[in-house]
């Protein structure tokens, strides 16, 4: 099982669409406070389909609280400023894949967390900044899931979850 974590997403219909790639693949979505949008906003729920039951969704307070829940065998933080392409990683289950706010992306002080080995870029044209958040995430996940030979736990069907959105995982 890949995890994936949003650090202060900001827009509504990106997180949306996380969900549902998390749905569709079995990915775990951490949501890292403050968020920019409410959780019962429209365009999250209308982005996210009828797919939030089928994800498995936690909120975090804080960036150190993921870390210390999820217990990830290897954190890759995804940055423009990267310097590892994304498909010279050999991701393995229980891997974090962590990607920042919209407008501004992962800061230093997480960015320093890892050694620089451990700071990905997706490759893209010089003249572009970066890819939409919800497409770079679609990228990682299934070049992650795309490695692990697209195996359980990811294809097994997952059950209905229990909208686990309304608070903090340690509540």
């Amino acid at each position: 099982m890949i995890n994936l974590a949003l650090y202060e997403p900001e827009i509504p219909p990106n997180t949306g669409n996380i969900i549902r790639l998390c749905a569709n693949t079995g990915c775990k979505l951490h949501l890292i406070q403050p968020l920019g949008f409410s959780l019962d906003d429209k365009q999250l729920r209308r982005a996210g389909l009828d797919y939030r039951e089928y994800a498995d969704v936690k909120l975090y307070d804080s960036y150190q609280q993921v870390l210390d829940k999820v217990a990830p065998k290897s954190l890759y933080l995804f940055t423009t400023k990267g310097s590892i392409p994304h498909s010279d990683i050999t991701y393995q289950p229980n891997d974090l894949l962590v990607f920042g706010p919209e407008t501004r992306g992962l800061p230093a002080k997480i960015l320093k967390t890892v050694d620089k080995d451990h700071h990905v870029r997706i490759p893209m044209l010089n003249q572009s900044r970066s890819l939409n958040l919800s497409n770079a995430a679609a990228v990682a996940v299934y070049e992650a899931w795309r490695q692990l030979g697209y195996t359980v736990p990811f294809t097994e069907p997952s059950p209905p979850h229990e909208p686990c959105l309304q608070g903090s995982a340690d509540k």
